[in-house]
């Protein structure tokens, strides 16, 4: 799980940038959020507790740009259990699953929560694969399906930057650079272009990073060598 300092950091972060009211919204939604979270025989089985409303209402109240932050802050002052990711990412908008998917590594010590992120790779909502392809699914997900995932960022045309820790999960991957390589010579055959980014990923399934090969230098021409 992630380092409490970060949601720290992320709390200072989004009171910095937001409004006064965006902020005082933030603040009574994460103390509702933190009011749940300690009683959690009170975990929703009928009607939304309040702190989801606030959930979904969180770009509303602090903007887009600052929507995932605020989404992450409320589950993590609710402490989420798997069973309310689940649910709230089940009833959210692809902007609301985002968030809960970037919130996984910050509430989810284990893989109860990869159903979420296999739900999002089987989409083609490239915020989605992003999101689905962070901290979380470096730590839990198999190597079948992690090799799929990065495969899967190459079709949709996600960077391979989202897939975290890539370098260490591709090292002296020999399955992964077979399935690179025939997708290369699949989109050469049919006449299109390899995407940059599927040679940087083969380059990371070398066990070993090889130290360029060292140039000789040429001799000096005679001109060279009198003046």
């Amino acid at each position: 799980m992630t380092n409490p300092s970060e949601i720290a950091a992320l709390r200072t972060h989004l009171e910095n940038d937001l409004g006064g009211a965006a902020r005082a919204w933030l603040d009574q939604a994460t103390a509702e959020a933190a009011a749940h979270g300690e009683r959690p025989e009170r975990e929703a089985s009928g009607p939304s507790a309040t702190w989801e409303l606030r959930f979904a209402e969180a770009g509303r109240r602090c903007g887009p740009g600052h929507a995932d932050g605020a989404r992450i802050l409320l589950l993590h002052a609710a402490n989420a259990t798997p069973d309310t990711l689940a649910r709230v990412y089940a009833q959210g908008t692809a902007a609301e699953r985002r968030a809960v998917l970037q919130a996984l590594p910050h509430l989810v010590p284990g893989p109860d929560a990869l159903p979420l992120v296999e739900d999002a790779l089987r989409t083609n909502d490239t915020s989605l694969v992003a999101a689905a392809v962070g901290p979380y699914a470096a730590e839990h997900l198999a190597s079948h399906d992690w090799r799929h995932a990065v495969l899967k960022c190459l079709f949709t045309g996600v960077p391979v930057d989202a897939v975290a820790d890539l370098p260490r999960r591709a090292r002296g991957d020999a399955e992964l650079a077979r399935m690179l390589g025939d997708y290369a010579t699949e989109r050469s055959a049919a006449g299109r272009t390899v995407p940059g980014d599927l040679h940087r990923a083969l380059r990371l399934t070398a066990p070993e990073s090889p130290e360029p090969p060292s140039v000789p230098e040429a001799p000096l021409t005679g001109e060279e060598q009198e003046s």
